[in-house]
Order: C-alpha cells, then structure tokens, then sequence
C-alpha cells in the first residue's frame, strides 16, 4: 500500500495494554507480547498525539477463573453480559503486573483509558465494556479533540485490539492497525477470527513498514 500521510491534527496513536502481565513472564502472557514495545516506542515519536489503554481489574474480577469454584483458566462461564473467556488473574489494579512496560515510552500519552475496573464485568475494547453498552468515554474525547483516524497497536490483536478496532469503526472513526506492533493469543482460532472481523468492519491492517510509519 502507499505510504500514509500522518495529520497531526486529525490523527492519534492508541496503544492498548502494553502491560507487563501481557509480556513473557506475565500472568496472562501473549506469546512475544514484549517484541511490540520497540515498534511502538517507534511510532510514538511518529506521532503528535498518543492515548493509551491500561486494563485495571479490582481484586476477584468476575473475568477471572479463580472467582468460578471449578473452573480453569481459559474456559468459559456464562454471566449476565453473554459468555466470558475465564483469564487468570491479571493486571491487578496497583500490581507491577498492571504497569505498563517498563521499557514503554508513554509521557507522550495525552490520555490514558482504564477498563475493566468494573468488578462485574470485564472489557476489551477501549470504546465499551463487554456488555456492549457501557461506554469508556473515549469516544466522546476523540470527537471533542476532532481526531477522525486512530492506529491502533498492542496486546493483544484478537481480543482488545480487535474489539477496539472494530468499534472504533463502528463509531465513524477510520482505523488502521498496524500488525507488526501487535500480538496475538490465538485462542482456537480467534486470531484468524479477528482479522476477518476487522476487515469486514473495513478496518486497515498493514504493517507500519507498508504504513511507512
């Protein structure tokens, strides 16, 4: 594809859940979850505007496996919202766990979204919870800031970045995620499976090298 021209008024970075329980060694690490933080460090100083998300969940969360007696990490229960991916539990509000990267450059980030702080509920994207309903507010920040166009990367492609892009799409913005700063779980497919969501929801996926990023 041809190179992407930046606007700095019109365009913003939001760089999901670079948080050291999704990195090696971390509760709920994505396999090279650590190999996005130079690829986003990089398009950092690319742009003139960057937001960050930081999962946060209250101890106990209902997303976590160790609140189901029985159950196990990576299985799923149904709760009021629809069915839930049961995780271990990870990012902790006020853990090292929930911290951003230590190698993560964010004092550029004008914003910083906290989700899944809700302890009955969790959230993927960083536009609503996993209701579908609850908004985070940040689309109502985007447009009083006039941003029309979000690049998404971050952890991990098939669950957060995935539902953030897809939503983001579904409010009016144009997004583009750039792939080589993102990686993947890959529950039983769910990779493949949100990359053909994304697309149907005419979301960008290239790279930032294609990006000329």
């Amino acid at each position: 594809m041809p190179a992407i021209k930046i606007d700095d008024a019109t365009d913003a970075l939001l760089v999901v859940d670079v948080q050291n329980d999704f990195c090696p060694e971390g509760a709920l690490a994505v396999p090279k979850g650590d190999e996005v933080v130079p690829v986003t460090n990089r398009l950092i100083q690319r742009f003139a505007h960057v937001l960050l998300t930081q999962d946060w969940h209250p101890p106990g969360h209902r997303s976590f496996a160790s609140a189901h007696p029985g159950k196990k990490p990576f299985e799923n229960a149904e709760l009021p919202y629809g069915t839930q991916v049961l995780w271990p539990d990870h990012c902790v509000q006020g853990t090292e766990g929930a911290d951003f990267h230590w190698d993560l450059e964010q004092g550029k980030a004008e914003l910083i979204i906290r989700k899944g702080f809700r302890p009955g509920i969790d959230s993927y994207s960083a536009f609503f919870e996993n209701d579908r309903r609850t908004p985070t507010g940040l689309s109502g920040y985007l447009r009083t800031r006039g941003f029309k166009r979000l690049f998404l990367a971050g952890l991990a492609t098939d669950f957060c970045v995935n539902y953030s892009a897809v939503d983001g799409a579904a409010l009016g913005f144009e997004v583009v995620v750039l792939e080589d700063g993102c990686r993947a779980i890959d529950l039983a497919g769910s990779l493949a499976a949100a990359k053909e969501a994304m697309t149907k929801a005419g979301v960008t996926l290239t790279t930032s090298t294609a990006a000329g990023l």
